[in-house]
């Protein structure tokens, strides 16, 4: 899904990457970012309710991992206006954009939520790795370096909490 209500910001943006590039860059960080914040959403919410006999690592690496994407929002968020474009910053918005769905119910397991981080952050290391040769079509090396490094955050991630399973 792409972002369609992407708007450019009042101050142009004279980095040597072309108004359509942008946009469509802008387009593709705003879905980042509402993958990101649901991910973070998500993780925060099984943060506050696990329980169980891994209770404690669990909870403090929900903690960690959360913390992570709270910063990776933020950069996510900073690169679209860097772009001249307007971030997404609603619930709504990040619903809307986001590839991950929320959750009905709270899982009865550490094992589903383990499960469930742990795809969560594969499908956005997936959709990350779909984003890179855009990015450097586009002539956005800057952006292009952010999802690297995003991605390998998330594919991080995921190993880490498969190795619990």
């Amino acid at each position: 899904m792409t972002l369609t209500k992407v708007k450019p910001a009042s101050n142009d943006a004279g980095i040597g990457i072309s108004s359509r590039s942008r946009k469509d860059v802008a387009q593709a960080l705003g879905q980042a970012l509402s993958d990101t914040y649901s991910l973070q959403l998500k993780t925060q919410y099984y943060h506050w309710n696990v329980t169980g006999e891994l209770f404690h690592s669990l909870h403090t690496l929900f903690g960690a991992q959360y913390e992570e994407l709270a910063e990776a929002v933020d950069e996510l968020a900073e690169r679209i206006r860097v772009l001249g474009h307007n971030a997404p910053g609603t619930f709504r918005e990040f619903a809307e954009f986001s590839s991950l769905r929320e959750d009905r119910y709270l899982p009865a397991d550490w094992q589903t939520m383990v499960g469930n981080l742990a795809a969560a952050h594969e499908e956005v290391a997936r959709s990350l790795r779909e984003k890179i040769p855009a990015a450097q079509k586009n002539g956005d090396e800057g952006t292009a370096d952010l999802f690297i490094g995003r991605l390998q955050a998330h594919e991080k991630a995921a190993w880490m909490l498969r190795s619990h399973l």
